[in-house]
């Protein structure tokens, strides 16, 4: 398990939730997606997000364009071993 802050803290976008601060990366390693410490702009909560339903915010400077985000059902699941 690893924790990371970040500084300087990234905008993001949380689905169904809105736009936030990531302030840290939490990973448990690789049969867990990352989750994202997301202090969040409207309310102020802090939630910890699992890495599909994180997008960056929009950078026109960058070209990522504020074009409709794609719903969590439209993501591919990842594959998992026979067994598991």
């Amino acid at each position: 398990m690893s924790f990371t802050q970040l500084a300087p803290p990234l905008p993001l976008h949380v689905v169904d939730r809105g736009k936030g601060q990531a302030m840290a990366v939490i990973d448990y390693g690789p049969e867990f997606d990352l989750l994202w410490v997301v202090a969040m702009d409207e309310g102020g909560e802090i939630w910890c997000v699992p890495n599909p339903q994180v997008r960056m915010q929009a950078n026109w400077s960058l070209g990522r364009s504020r074009e409709k985000l794609p719903a969590l059902g439209k993501l591919a699941p990842v594959p998992r071993a026979a067994g598991a």
